[in-house]
């Protein structure tokens, strides 16, 4: 393939997930004001499914080739990317307070996963009672956001106040699907061909596959999330944003990891590199996230300096420190 079709190919994953991100983010918003389900719980759920395809299908595809490090390190990876470089840029961009008892069970569960990756990480692999450990955290997080969503339309319904919502019209409900569908596509795909090609133009002026498996392939596969946040951030929907990210987070550890296990067929060995470095620092980036916005409910600016910080000292520390 020569320079000028990778180039064109690089140029249109961009110009996919740009506008892709524009009709999923406007979707997503219409599906959470019509049904009137909050923001949050939309980002978390079939948001935060969507943009996490890239993920799980580059981590199975890895555990089926027998490529169990970069299954967890895509996984793992993917998670401190997410916090340390996307949510940072939400939090600096959209601070602002919180109500605590919306954020706090996902919060908790992201953080929970998280803890037990960074276990198993002193034991030298996810163990099968680690996979099923970690699937208990998934359905624990579903079943939540169903609760969460009953809860609200109950309240919604009980509101004689609240202005009732008119049914939308067949044509708007169906351009919106489209405008979903085509959204999450784009975003997907356009990802795939930027992080594919991305790694082509690196290793022609002489990137090494370290560099180039840290750099573009962690942050590639989050590429939806990112794309997902800065069109949030631009149309003021943090709730939205903030959203994607965490139910992101806890399906990448709770769900990838446990699928990649069952794919391999045994437990998915965790190699010292990333015992030592990848998973504390996706533990530190989450707590930087996390703990100050539940303790004083509201997530503030200095966080996303400080994910920011964290996040470009690990890369430094990764590519540069850590093996080859």
């Amino acid at each position: 393939m020569n320079l000028a079709v990778i180039l064109f190919l690089f140029f249109l994953g961009i110009i996919l997930i740009v506008k892709g991100g524009d009709f999923f983010v406007d979707a997503s918003s219409w599906i959470a004001t019509v049904s009137g389900i909050p923001k949050l719980i939309i980002g978390a759920t079939i948001v935060s499914l969507a943009t996490t395809m890239p993920e799980m299908l580059v981590s199975m595809m890895a555990a089926l080739q027998g490529k169990v490090d970069m299954s967890i390190g895509n996984a793992v990876g993917s998670v401190t990317a997410n916090i340390g470089l996307i949510m940072a840029i939400s939090l600096f961009f959209m601070p602002g307070a919180i109500r605590r008892m919306d954020y706090l069970p996902k919060a908790a569960l992201m953080m929970g996963a998280a803890l037990v990756i960074v276990i198993a990480g002193f034991q030298g692999q996810v163990s099968i009672p680690m996979s099923i450990l970690l699937l208990i955290i998934f359905v624990i997080f579903i079943f939540e956001n169903i609760n969460s969503a009953k809860h609200t339309l109950t309240a919604q319904s009980l509101d004689q106040s609240a202005p009732k919502r008119s049914r939308p019209a067949r044509r708007e409900i169906t351009v919106n699907l489209i405008k979903f569908v085509l959204g999450a596509v784009g975003i997907v795909v356009g990802a795939d061909l930027l992080v594919d090609n991305g790694s082509v133009l690196a290793r022609i002026i002489g990137v090494s596959e370290r560099v180039i498996g840290v750099t573009i392939v962690a942050i590639g596969t989050s590429l939806p999330e990112l794309v997902t946040t800065i069109t949030a951030v631009a149309k003021k929907q943090s709730s939205l944003s903030v959203g994607n990210i965490l139910g992101a987070n806890i399906l990448d550890l709770s769900l990838i990891m446990p699928l990649c296990a069952v794919v391999s067929g045994k437990p998915l060995p965790i190699a010292q590199a990333s015992a030592l470095a990848d998973l504390p620092a996706c533990l530190l980036v989450g707590t930087i996230a996390i703990v100050p916005a539940m303790i004083s409910s509201k997530f503030s600016r200095w966080q996303g300096v400080a994910l920011l910080v964290v996040y470009l000292a690990y890369v430094i520390i990764t590519c540069f420190f850590i093996g080859a």
